[in-house]
C-alpha cells in the first residue's frame, strides 16, 4: 500500500513531521516501510504556460515554433517537436535556468536557426511514470487542465511536493490497505487525533427513491453477507479533478475517467472496493448475487472471455452475469461515455471465494486483494455514501433517496476484556490503568472499567486482526515501544544440552560419508505417483500418501523411497558431463495402508546412497576403475563397523523390484529376540531402468535408520594395541556353488569364538577341475589372544574344529 503524505494530512496533522522519521517510527511499531519516495524527482523552475500560437518551423517539418505565455514579463518563443502541441493548450514549461530530473540544464538555444527560450515538457521529462497517466496523456507533451493558472509551479499543479510511504503489510494488517487505516496507525504512533469526515454530510439526495429503479437480492448468503447499492442519475463522463488524479498516481493507480477514478479513490480511502454499473444495461435495474452455473461465460473489463465454474460467485441482473464478485466487472455493464445512470455497488464478499476465483482465473485486482484479506464490513455503507457524494460533485449526478440493500448477517464491534495484571505479567512491564487506556485512546478504541484491574475494550470493525486479549496486548506492546520494555534475565534451573541418540547417529553417518568423498543431496519429499512403485522393497504393501493441494502432478504424493530422486540427480549430472557420482541423502519416507487417510501416516527415516562412474581420475600411470557392487557394499560395511553392528548384519542374495536380478541383496539385522529384521537393500539398478534413464551402471542402497537407532549402543570404545603375535591360517574349501560365502564366515565366527580376530574371503574359483556346480572359496583366518601367546597345539586344535564344522555343515572339502 502506497500512502501519500499529502493525502494523509487530510486526516491527521503532520506538521513538523519528516517522512523518513515517520517511516522509522511506523517500522518500529510493527509495519515495515519498504520505500520512502519523493515524488519530486528534481523539478524546479517549471511552470504552467499557455500556448498562444503555433507555427511550423521554417526549416524543419517536424518542429513547431510556439509563442507561450508562462507568466513572465514577456512571452516566450519555444521550439517544440511534440506532435500533440496546439495553440490554446496549457502545458508545463521549463524556464531558462531550470534543471530537469535527468540533470539536463535548460539554456537559450537555436534549433535550426530559430531561437528557443525554454522547453515544453512531457510527463516523462518531469520524472513522472507515464504508464500511470491517462492513455491520451502517455504520448507527447503533458496537456494540463484549462482551470490551472498560468505561472503556477508545476509541482503544485501535479502534487509533486509529496512523499509516498510504501507499507509492506503482513496479511493480518488489511486495515492499512486504506488511507483511513493508515491515518489511524499514524495517529496512534504520533499521539495525534484522527479526523474522518462523515460522508452523509457531503451531498444531498433528491426526493425520488432509488428502490423505484433498482433492486438487490442475495441468492448465495454463505459468500455475500451484505450487498448495498445507490442509484445515481444524470452523470457526465469526463476527466476527474487534477488533485484526484495526483493522489491516484501517487498510490500507483492510473486515472481513467471521473466515475472509475471515484470508485478507485474511495477504495483507497476506505479500503472498501466499489463498482459502478451502467444501470441502463441491467435487466430492470436488478442485482442478484449467486454462484455461477456450469457452462456460463463472462467477458471481463480486460476484454478476456472467462469460463466460469460453479464455485465462482457472480453479480447478475437476474438474466446474465455482469461481474465476477470482488474481482472484476463485466464488459456488458461497463460505464462508457454514453452512460447516464449508474448503479453503484458496495458489498462484502467472503475472502475465501474471491481468493479461489482470482487464483484460478489468474486475475488479481486491487479489489480482490482487499476482499481476500477480509475488507472491513463496517465500511460498506460509508464508502458507498462517500462515492455517491463525489459523483454528485464531480460527475454532475443526482443521488436518489435511500440505499437499496440486502443484509444477511449484521456486523458489530467486538468487546474484549483485558486484565492489567495479566498484561504486565506477559509483557514484563508495570503499566498503569491510565497508561493502558491512553494507548487505546490513541488507537481510537473505546474502553471502560468493568472490575478491579480489568477493562473492556471495543474493537472497531476495521481491525479484524484483533480477536482476543493477547492481540490487545500486542497493540499495547508495539505502541508503548518494544525498546521500552525492560530486559529480564532468564531464571530457573538449567541442564546441559545434548543430541538425542538419533541426532548423534545421523551426524556421525553424515560425517563418515562426507569425509569419505560422498556428497549429500537434499530433495523434495513430494514426488510423482509413478515413482512410488519403482523401489518398493522397504515399503511393500503401503500406499502413497496423496496431497490435497499439490504444487503439480510431478509433486503430488509423498515419497516412499529416496532412490528415484537420487536417480533424477544422477541423470541431471550425467547430462552435464559429471558421470562420477557418490551421492547420499538422509530423509524420511512416508507409508500408509489407506487410500483415504483416517490416521497419521508413518514417517520412517532412511539413508539412501548412489554410486556410479569411476573411482579416481585417469593419471599417466593409473587407469580409472569403474565402481561395482562391492564398492557400495564396502561403504556400508564401513558404516556398520563404525557403529559396532557389523557382526549383527548379514547380506542375503535377493532380487528386490527395481534392482538387477543377479547383482542385488537384502540386508538383515539381528534383533534383541535373536531373530532378524529387514534393514535395507543394495545392488545395481535394473538394466532396463538404467536404459530408460540413459545411465551407465548405477549402484544404489537404501537403509532403514530406525533399527540402527533402536539396536545400536553407539559409543566410541578404545582398546589397547595388541602385545602378542597373531597366527594366520588360510583354507580353501570346495562347496556347492549355491553356498553363500557369508554362511561359511558365520559358521567360522561361531566355532572359533573369541580367539578369532578377523576372517575374510580372499579368493573364489570355479572351473571344470572342481566338478559341476562346485566352487572353491579361499578364506583367511587370523587368531589372536589379547593377554598371551597362543600355542601351536591350541591353534591346530581350534583350526581343525573349524574345518570339521565346515565339512559337517556344508559338505565342504579341503581343496588340495
Amino acid at each position: 500500500m502506497k500512502v501519500s503524505m499529502e493525502w494523509l494530512k487530510d486526516y491527521v496533522a503532520l506538521e513538523n513531521v519528516d517522512a523518513k522519521d515517520l517511516a522509522e517510527q511506523i517500522t518500529r511499531a510493527g509495519i515495515e516501510i519498504d520505500v520512502v519516495e519523493n515524488r519530486n524527482k528534481g523539478v524546479n523552475k517549471i511552470v504552467v504556460g499557455y500556448v498562444v500560437s503555433k507555427e511550423k518551423h521554417p526549416d524543419a517539418d517536424k518542429l513547431n515554433v510556439c509563442i507561450v505565455d508562462a507568466g513572465q514579463e514577456e512571452q516566450l518563443q519555444i521550439v517544440c517537436g511534440a506532435k500533440n502541441v496546439e495553440a490554446g493548450q496549457k502545458v508545463p514549461v521549463a524556464l531558462i535556468g531550470a534543471t530537469m530530473p535527468d540533470g539536463m540544464q535548460i539554456k537559450k538555444a537555436k534549433l535550426r536557426g530559430v531561437p528557443s527560450q525554454g522547453m515544453i515538457c512531457s510527463a516523462k521529462e518531469l520524472g513522472l511514470n507515464d504508464k500511470l497517466l491517462p492513455k491520451d496523456q502517455q504520448e507527447g507533451i503533458l496537456v494540463l487542465p484549462h482551470s490551472v493558472e498560468i505561472g503556477t509551479p508545476i509541482s503544485d499543479v501535479l502534487g509533486l511536493d509529496d512523499y509516498v510511504l510504501e507499507f509492506d503489510l503482513t496479511p493480518n494488517r488489511s486495515d492499512c490497505l486504506s488511507m483511513h487505516g493508515a491515518a489511524y496507525e499514524v495517529g496512534a504512533i504520533l499521539g495525534r487525533e484522527v479526523h474522518i469526515a462523515d460522508p452523509l454530510d457531503m451531498a444531498q439526495e433528491i426526493d425520488e427513491a432509488a428502490a423505484n429503479h433498482i433492486s438487490v437480492k442475495i441468492s448465495s448468503p454463505d459468500y455475500c453477507s451484505h450487498y448495498a447499492a445507490r442509484y445515481i442519475t444524470g452523470v457526465v463522463l469526463k476527466a476527474s479533478p487534477q488533485w484526484m488524479q495526483n493522489r491516484l498516481m501517487a498510490a500507483g493507480v492510473r486515472p481513467i475517467n471521473n466515475i472509475v477514478d471515484i470508485t478507485n479513490y474511495v477504495m483507497l480511502e476506505y479500503g472498501q472496493p466499489l463498482h459502478a454499473f451502467d444501470a441502463d444495461k441491467l435487466n430492470n435495474g436488478a442485482i442478484d448475487v449467486r454462484l455461477a452455473k456450469a457452462g456460463e461465460t463472462l467477458i471481463t473489463l480486460d476484454g478476456q472471455e472467462r469460463k466460469l465454474e460453479p464455485h465462482m460467485l457472480l453479480i447478475t441482473d437476474g438474466v446474465k452475469p455482469v461481474a465476477l464478485a470482488g474481482v472484476m466487472g463485466g464488459a456488458n455493464s461497463e460505464v462508457t461515455e454514453q452512460t447516464v445512470n449508474i448503479l453503484l455497488e458496495s458489498a462484502h464478499f467472503a475472502g475465501s471465494i474471491v481468493r479461489k476465483t482470482s487464483r484460478q482465473l489468474g486475475l488479481r485486482s486491487e479489489a480482490s486483494l482487499r476482499f481476500e484479506k477480509e475488507a472491513d464490513r463496517g465500511a460498506v455503507i460509508p464508502a458507498l455514501n462517500r462515492a455517491a457524494a463525489l459523483m454528485a460533485s464531480f460527475a454532475g449526478g443526482e443521488i436518489h433517496q435511500g440505499i437499496v440493500e440486502s443484509v444477511e448477517t449484521s456486523v458489530e464491534e467486538l468487546t474484549i476484556a483485558l486484565g492489567i495484571d495479566k498484561l504486565n505479567r506477559i509483557l514484563g512491564t508495570e503499566l498503569s490503568m491510565l497508561e493502558v487506556k491512553t494507548i487505546f485512546g490513541r488507537l481510537d478504541f473505546d474502553c471502560a472499567d468493568t472490575a478491579q484491574g480489568v477493562i473492556e475494550v471495543s474493537v472497531p470493525t476495521r481491525r479484524g486482526d484483533i480477536t482476543s486479549d493477547v492481540d490487545l496486548m500486542e497493540e499495547i506492546a508495539r505502541l508503548y515501544g518494544y525498546d521500552n520494555i525492560p530486559t529480564t534475565a532468564i531464571e530457573g534451573p538449567t541442564i546441559p544440552g545434548a543430541y538425542t541418540k538419533p541426532q548423534a547417529l545421523r551426524r556421525e553417518l553424515r560425517r563418515l560419508l562426507t569425509h569419505g568423498g560422498w556428497q549429500e543431496l537434499i530433495s523434495y519429499s513430494f514426488t510423482h505417483p509413478d515413482q512410488t512403485a519403482v523401489f518398493p522393497a522397504l515399503t511393500t504393501g503401503s500406499k502413497p500418501v496423496k496431497l490435497s493441494m499439490p504444487m503439480s502432478e510431478e509433486r503430488s504424493v509423498l515419497r516412499t523411497s529416496i532412490i528415484p530422486q537420487l536417480l533424477d540427480a544422477a541423470t541431471y549430472n550425467v547430462n552435464r558431463k559429471h558421470p562420477d557420482l557418490a551421492l547420499f541423502e538422509m530423509g524420511s519416507v512416508f507409508l500408509s495402508k489407506e487410500e483415504l487417510l483416517t490416521t497419521q501416516p508413518k514417517e520412517l527415516p532412511v539413508l539412501s546412497l548412489l554410486l556410479s562412474g569411476n573411482l579416481g581420475q585417469k593419471q599417466w600411470n593409473v587407469n580409472p576403475v569403474k565402481v561395482d557392487f562391492f564398492d557400495l557394499k564396502g561403504t556400508l560395511e564401513t558404516l556398520f563397523n563404525h557403529l559396532g553392528v557389523q557382526d549383527s548384519v548379514t547380506y542375503v542374495a535377493n532380487q528386490p523390484q527395481g534392482y538387477h536380478p543377479g547383482r542385488s541383496a537384502s540386508i538383515y539385522l539381528k534383533n534383541g529376540a535373536g531373530g532378524q529384521m529387514l534393514l535395507g537393500t543394495l545392488g545395481q539398478v535394473h538394466p532396463q531402468l538404467q536404459i530408460d534413464r540413459d545411465l551407465e551402471d548405477v549402484y544404489v542402497a537404501e537403509i532403514l535408520l530406525q533399527p540402527l537407532f533402536d539396536y545400536t549402543d553407539y559409543e566410541v570404545k578404545y582398546r589397547d594395541l595388541p602385545r602378542y603375535p597373531a597366527v594366520e591360517r588360510d583354507i580353501a574349501v570346495v562347496v556347492d556353488d549355491s553356498t553363500e560365502a557369508e554362511a561359511l564366515l558365520a559358521t567360522i565366527r561361531e566355532i572359533a569364538g573369541e580367539l578369532l580376530q578377523t576372517v575374510q574371503v580372499f579368493d573364489v574359483y570355479t572351473g571344470s577341475k572342481l566338478g559341476d556346480n562346485k566352487k572353491s572359496v579361499a578364506i583367511s583366518l587370523v587368531y589372536r589372544h589379547q593377554e598371551r601367546t597362543l600355542t601351536d597345539e591350541e591353534i591346530t586344535s581350534l583350526h581343525s574344529t573349524v574345518v570339521t564344522a565346515l565339512e559337517e555343515t556344508f559338505g565342504a572339502e579341503l581343496r588340495k
